[in-house]
């Protein structure tokens, strides 16, 4: 069953795309250098996740979100 949608949804843009995938990686390095005792290491990928919060902010206020003018939807055929 398909069925289709009239907009693009949450997070459909490169800036909710950036975001999520430079939190990612710092999530996954942090947890890394947790296990490995790392504390300094931990606390910059903390400062990772946040500035990858900031990115996609500062992505989508440059017009990269959902509704954005730089942004355009894929059609889903």
């Amino acid at each position: 069953m398909s069925t289709q949608h009239e907009e693009p949804g949450h997070g459909d843009s490169p800036a909710a795309w950036t975001a999520v995938v430079v939190m990612l990686i710092g999530i996954a390095a942090g947890t890394v250098f947790f296990f490995l005792h790392m504390a300094t290491l931990v606390w910059v990928c903390v400062g990772v996740v946040a500035l990858g919060a900031v990115l996609g902010f500062i992505l989508s206020k440059a017009g990269f979100g959902v509704n954005g003018p730089k942004y355009s939807p894929k059609t889903h055929d």
